[in-house]
């Protein structure tokens, strides 16, 4: 769909949506998106939204009709030995969950995530997606003819830093970070609270640099 991820524009698409949601009434995020005009074919245009994962959501919890904290809670939050019960936004009580944002959770759970995610999706001990999923999640893709830094939900970072072959990155708007590097065995966890929500690459160039020091800094 069409879609403007300004986060410090009130007048882009992520600020009415974010002001639909303060609304607290089931659907609005579905309704929402349902009435935006299409950007292109799927797999066209590169288009990063927060929309669209609140759609992924929806369809998550219609195929498992149940709420998405809850399957996420049965399937890694449980087997994977989380410490703390984590939270998760909905749009209203009993609502949806907002997949694009709004889950929150200890540094060291965040830090557990992050190490089934190293192991290739290994959870007490069983592989729970297919072996080659975090291969092809973690890895930059071809949309609409360009090299997209981006896979299933994960942010790639530079590549061309050998240290950083197959990594990737969960990346909030704040500065928040979780970034694996499975050849490195290393998952590092960031949750920085910077004062305005950003995608300045120039700030994520410094924090990926920062990840890459540290990777080194264990070889030493």
């Amino acid at each position: 769909m069409r879609w403007d991820e300004t986060y410090t524009d009130p007048s882009s698409d992520r600020r009415k949506l974010l002001a639909q949601q303060m609304l607290f009434r089931p659907g609005t995020a579905v309704d929402f998106m349902r009435a935006l005009p299409k950007a292109g074919a799927p797999g066209s245009v590169w288009n990063y939204s927060t929309g669209e994962t609140y759609v992924l959501g929806a369809v998550v919890e219609a195929a498992t009709k149940k709420p998405l904290s809850t399957y996420l809670a049965e399937k890694i939050w449980k087997p994977a030995g989380m410490k703390r019960d984590a939270s998760w936004w909905t749009e209203s009580t009993g609502g949806m969950t907002l997949a694009g944002g709004g889950l929150a959770a200890t540094l060291r759970d965040y830090g557990r995530f992050g190490l089934v995610a190293a192991s290739g999706g290994m959870v007490a001990g069983r592989r729970i997606v297919p072996d080659d999923w975090f291969s092809q999640a973690g890895a930059p893709h071809q949309i609409g003819g360009k090299q997209v830094d981006y896979g299933y939900m994960w942010w790639i970072p530079d590549q061309s830093d050998p240290i950083n072959k197959d990594a990737f990155c969960a990346i909030g708007i704040f500065g928040q970070y979780i970034y694996v590097n499975p050849r490195e065995h290393l998952v590092v966890v960031a949750l920085s609270a910077r004062s305005k929500p950003t995608s300045e690459a120039r700030l994520q160039l410094n924090d990926f640099a920062f990840f890459a020091a540290v990777a080194r800094a264990l070889h030493d």
